[in-house]
């Protein structure tokens, strides 16, 4: 548990009866939270609870209806301040990586860290700032090639940028919003230490995250909101998970979930030597081999950028391989198109929901035919069938109880939760109606990243019900605790190439970690 807090320090942070409203929407209703200096303070919401409205509003990005923000001085004095800006945000000393990255794709790393920053000088000294990155990459165990382009960066890359970007700039209120998702367990706890030594100096820390582990470790104080409204403010060591859990999602949520039994079936994914190339010509997956069979959850384990991505694109015929075969339900489809691996089969469940997932502007209803529109079950030849597709969607929306208020809704409307069920269920039931249903495989990265406990919870038992029903699944997550909660057996990823395969019911953490870290299985 992390150290007492020094009530001398004094206040921080301070939003009082903070509201701001949306078209259609109460996001924050008149909410109160306070962050002492020398504390780590968590976050805790469902997807839509208004957190991420509520630091928004601190980082200058929205301004609220009503309400008023203190922030707390040297001389301990707490003095009224009004943030009209981002700049303003970051001249305050308030520093936040969002969960929905504020990078520009076509700036490098060291570019993103300055945007922003008021200079006297008129020449940028770009060796000193690299250095500078490179040394905080270095100190926090997140490297990152300062000069990279930010589009060549995997997602959980660019949060790295993100929270490079914060502590580049000094900050004295900290907010991170999901920052261990990329890291190794050693990693998070090594951040989690960062983060206490940064309070002890005096700083306000907000750390919001869906891992309830993490907040029982990391924090000394939690707030919990719920439809934009406080719920309560507890002490962290006064509380646990179960009860934060609820205060959360107003329901008992169940945290260990059955792993299926695995029954011996016919391999499903056969891969066999692929090496694939990223966006810089750089090997990235390097002579991969294995194989997932039908009813097994392949876990694949690591830290992201370490070929995930890559190998994910290869399978569902995204990117090309230049050596080895994919096999899907024993029919060669290396480096076929993707439509080639939809008609065999192939689900895919991608990292990025919102920028590669859904097309955000669409309806709820046009994302969810995407992949049905093809086999004649809501079209007749080149023509929909509006009829149909109304059918089709309204039975996928029902049976997934993907929460929306009409079909016609557009799905960037929608919370972090209800975009993911929307594609899992088209990626699903364009299988079913397509009888593919022998040889399904489902390629889920990051399904449940960003996602509160309850929707977590779904998710993950949408995909032990696709398992049960015979489906192969690749499971791709930088969430350890998720690979070890439902996969059959676990692969270790590190530098593109799989470090070994453990059961799933005899996986040791701690080894998991080394090698995720780079570390020989067969030495420990």
């Amino acid at each position: 548990m992390s150290p007492n807090i020094d009530l001398e320090n004094g206040i921080g942070l301070d939003m009082r009866l903070i509201t701001k409203r949306f078209p259609g929407v109460l996001a924050a209703d008149q909410v109160n939270f306070s962050v002492r200096k020398g504390e780590v303070h968590g976050l805790l919401g469902e997807n839509g609870a208004g957190k991420t409205t509520l630091m928004s509003i601190l980082c200058g990005l929205y301004m609220p209806d009503d309400g008023e923000i203190f922030l707390g001085t040297e001389r301990n004095a707490v003095e009224k301040v009004n943030i009209g800006s981002p700049r303003e945000a970051i001249q305050l000393g308030i520093g936040m990586v969002h969960q929905h990255f504020r990078l520009v794709q076509s700036h490098t790393v060291a570019e993103n860290c300055i945007l922003g920053l008021s200079d006297k000088s008129i020449i940028i000294n770009h060796t000193e700032i690299a250095n500078r990155i490179a040394a905080i990459g270095e100190r926090y165990q997140m490297h990152i090639e300062p000069d990279s382009y930010v589009w060549q960066l995997s997602i959980g890359e660019q949060q790295r940028v993100e929270i490079l970007k914060m502590l580049y700039r000094n900050a004295d209120v900290l907010i991170l919003d999901e920052p261990t998702a990329v890291l190794t367990p050693q990693e998070s706890q090594a951040l989690g230490i960062t983060l206490r030594a940064m309070a002890k100096e005096g700083k306000a820390v907000v750390f919001i995250s869906h891992k309830l582990d993490e907040i029982m470790e990391i924090t000394d104080r939690v707030t919990v909101l719920r439809n934009g409204c406080n719920v309560k403010t507890v002490e962290t060591a006064e509380t646990d998970k179960e009860k934060l859990a609820n205060l959360m999602v107003g329901r008992n949520v169940v945290f260990s979930v059955e792993r299926p039994s695995f029954k011996a079936r016919n391999p499903v994914l056969e891969v066999d030597g692929v090496t694939a190339q990223n966006d810089k010509g750089v090997d990235a997956v390097s002579n991969v081999t294995f194989s997932v069979k039908g009813g097994e959850i392949l876990g694949v384990a690591g830290v992201s950028g370490n070929g995930q991505q890559e190998l994910a694109e290869v399978i569902t015929g995204l990117r090309r391989s230049t050596e080895g075969t994919v096999k899907v339900g024993g029919i060669n489809l290396t480096n076929r198109t993707p439509d080639k691996f939809i008609f065999n089969g192939v689900g895919h469940i991608p990292g990025d929901r919102i920028g590669v997932g859904l097309a955000g502007n669409l309806s709820v209803s046009d994302n969810l035919i995407m992949k049905a529109f093809r086999g004649g079950v809501v079209s007749r030849g080149i023509f929909l069938r509006n009829e149909a597709v109304r059918d089709y969607s309204d039975r996928l929306i029902n049976d997934f109880d993907v929460d929306t208020p009409d079909r016609n809704t557009p799905v960037r409307n929608l919370s972090g939760g209800n975009q993911q069920k929307a594609i899992l269920a088209r990626e699903i039931m364009a299988r079913t109606e397509q009888g593919t249903r022998d040889n399904g495989l489902l390629v889920a990265v990051q399904p449940t990243r960003g996602l509160d406990v309850g929707a977590t919870e779904v998710v993950r038992r949408l995909l032990l019900t696709q398992c049960e029903q015979g489906d192969a699944i690749l499971l791709i997550s930088d969430d350890l605790d998720e690979i070890l909660s439902i996969s059959t057996n676990i692969a270790v990823m590190f530098s593109g190439k799989i470090m070994g395969i453990v059961d799933g019911d005899k996986a040791d953490i701690s080894e998991i970690g080394i090698m995720m870290a780079g570390g020989d299985k067969s030495a420990l």
